[in-house]
């Protein structure tokens, strides 16, 4: 489409399959590279704003051996804007290692630069009209390992950036920072309550409204035992800790916290948190939490309905208007590792959709990244194209009320129809499974027949 290679038409939702529990959604357009190749890992960082999906490939080679780059994308035709890259770019750099957009800027991170040190990181800004770079970014106290650029945020001009190696309270405590976006000045520098070796504060970050959540890991000492993974809340004007969130790990079932905060985002008031190694459903189905971000309130505890080990549901989150988007890029629906992607209402916990890619395949870890903006979805899948990662971006529209039994997509119901879902119930596969509870059984064929007979509006 344009001047990208992509599959099926942007018709919004796709394939829409309604249940008491939410529905099956594939994708309404995916989107690769013009110049993609192997281990590229297109998707791996994703961002949204105004219609433009931001797209990190930080494994990309254009300036030497992981490089990276970063795409700006047209969220509606899947037409490629800009292909950046950095003026010093460098092999090892991953520059698009973590990307953010908004209001006219992107913002790229590369954590493996050397311009001071091995690996000390920087970001660089650039305009989203001209493609142009404006600025690049380094702390003011940079120090070789630190992976500055690990993960970004931007939000009202402010730009806050991990440096989750940085040593400021022992070995990889970890650290992160605060930057004018128009002159790229730093303003703060954040630092947890307290910290030790390997916290890794600043693993994830996110902004918004004059919040910044930095979220850190859990860590060991040697006689003290266990200090599990946080997310500290700042206010960005002063720097200053105004909460701190941790999950109720009472039974953690030996998970060791499940890497909670390994992935947060935070919209009007509330925050999402992923915890992709919890052990809800045996090991590492993941799971995620919602925060009130005034209170430090804990709102939600959530699952998908279908949970199965592995699955590493929590490894992105997104919020966006009371929505949380959560990526669960192990799960095994379309098939092994292929990936998934939900919905949920941040508010009840209650699911919403499940997101699945049409042309699922092993290993293309579906929803690695995640972002939502103003009801539509995009989605990373780092390993497509039979697992030479090379990777690919999945979108999705807004969930509304469709003709759900129309799996043919023309509009109509007739025996085409019926002859899709009798094929795709006869194959297993998860489209046809209208009750999204993880089982093909005549409970689906009745759902089926009961949405056939409602007809189409």
């Amino acid at each position: 489409m344009n001047n990208m290679k992509s599959t099926a038409a942007f018709l919004g939702l796709g394939l829409l399959l309604s249940s008491a529990s939410g529905a099956i959604v594939n994708e309404g357009m995916k989107i690769t590279a013009l110049d993609g190749a192997a281990d590229d890992e297109f998707g791996y960082a994703i961002d949204m704003d105004n219609g433009i999906i931001a797209v990190g490939a930080h494994n990309d080679d254009d300036n030497g051996n992981n490089s990276g780059s970063a795409y700006l994308i047209n969220a509606t035709t899947g037409a490629q804007i800009a292909k950046l890259l950095p003026s010093d770019g460098a092999a090892g750099d991953q520059f698009g290692f973590s990307i953010a957009i908004q209001d006219g800027i992107v913002v790229v991170g590369a954590p493996g630069d050397e311009h001071n040190g091995i690996a000390s990181g920087s970001a660089y800004i650039f305009d989203v009209n001209t493609g142009a770079q404006l600025e690049k970014i380094v702390p003011n106290d940079p120090e070789s390992g630190d992976e500055f650029g690990n993960s970004i945020a931007l939000d009202n001009g402010t730009i806050a950036v991990g440096a989750w190696r940085a040593d400021d309270l022992g070995d990889g405590s970890g650290a992160a920072y605060l930057f004018d976006a128009s002159t790229g000045t730093q303003l703060e520098k954040l630092l947890p309550d307290s910290g030790n070796n390997y916290q890794t504060f600043g693993v994830s970050i996110a902004m918004d409204d004059g919040i910044v959540a930095v979220g850190s890991r859990t860590y060991f000492v040697l006689g003290e035992g266990f200090t599990f993974a946080k997310v500290h809340l700042f206010d960005a004007s002063t720097g200053e800790v105004t909460n701190v969130l941790q999950a109720d790990i009472e039974n953690y079932n030996g998970d060791q916290g499940g890497q909670f905060a390994d992935s947060i985002d935070i919209d009007n008031g509330l925050v999402a948190v992923g915890a992709p190694h919890r052990s809800v459903f045996f090991d590492f189905s993941g799971a995620a939490y919602v925060f009130d971000a005034s209170s430090g309130e804990q709102l939600a505890f959530i699952f998908p309905d279908d949970r199965q080990d592995r699955d590493h549901f929590g490894f992105s989150v997104s919020l966006d208007n009371g929505t949380i988007a959560i990526g669960a890029n192990e799960d095994d629906d379309m098939a092994w590792s292929g990936g998934s992607a939900y919905l949920f209402d941040a508010h009840s916990g209650s699911q919403i959709d499940k997101l699945l890619a049409s042309d699922g395949g092993t290993f293309d870890m579906l929803g690695s990244s995640i972002v939502m903006d103003n009801g539509v979805v995009a989605v990373g899948a780092t390993g497509f194209s039979d697992s030479n990662f090379e990777g690919a971006v999945y979108v999705f529209g807004e969930s509304i009320d469709a003709c759900s039994a129309d799996l043919t997509g023309d509009g109509e119901l007739n025996f085409l129809d019926v002859s899709a879902f009798l094929s795709m119930f006869g194959s297993s596969n998860p489209i046809a499974d209208f009750q999204v509870d993880g089982q093909l059984n005549f409970l689906d064929v009745s759902a089926f027949l009961s949405a056939y007979s409602v007809g189409c509006p």
